[in-house]
């Protein structure tokens, strides 16, 4: 008798556990599923780092809600990001298909190397926050250059810091750029 009652106890703890927001269970089964994200994405990159024979450290990590994926080390890594990132985000692409692949889900992956998207990311938040305060001061709106995803998102995130203004995207990628408008 008191198995089936424990039984019981069970399923309703579950249902409880599934209706919560998200519980520390999910959150570690959304990690888990992010952490095997970011070693299949290692392994496709060590392979490349190989067939290139390129120097590199990889390091994977769960940050936010997505998988990220840095290698750091060799001098080589530079010919990697390209000019403003472009080929660091064609390989971020090409990684995220190979994830694909793997697991058959789309993934959201992040990858950094050389800590260029991490110093880019500190550029954008100061060029944000200048811009917003800027157009805060005059009363004009500002339209920045053409930015990628990732680049508007910064943007967007830093003039959101900055009362008295706002951002919006406008245009068609690859022309999409981010416009400050004060309130």
């Amino acid at each position: 008798m008191s198995e089936t009652v424990q039984e019981i106890d069970t399923e309703r703890d579950d249902a409880v556990t599934t209706d919560a927001p998200e519980t520390k269970k999910e959150k570690g089964v959304e990690d888990d599923v992010l952490v095997h994200e970011g070693d299949i994405a290692g392994d496709y990159l060590e392979r490349l780092l190989d067939v290139l024979d390129y120097d590199g450290d990889i390091d994977l990590d769960v940050e936010a809600g997505r998988a990220i994926v840095s290698i750091d080390g060799g001098e080589d890594l530079e010919k990697l990001v390209g000019p403003r990132g472009n080929v660091l985000e064609a390989l971020q692409e090409l990684t995220r298909l190979a994830v694909q692949q793997e697991t058959g889900s789309r993934t959201r992956l992040m990858l950094d190397i050389a800590g260029w998207r991490a110093d880019r990311r500190e550029e954008l938040r100061e060029l944000g926050k200048s811009t917003a305060e800027g157009v805060r001061s005059s009363g004009e709106s500002v339209r920045m250059q053409p930015m990628s995803p990732f680049e508007r998102k910064v943007v967007h995130d830093a003039v959101a810091a900055v009362d008295g203004v706002h951002s919006e995207s406008e245009g068609e990628d690859p022309k999409r750029r981010v416009v400050v408008i004060p309130d």
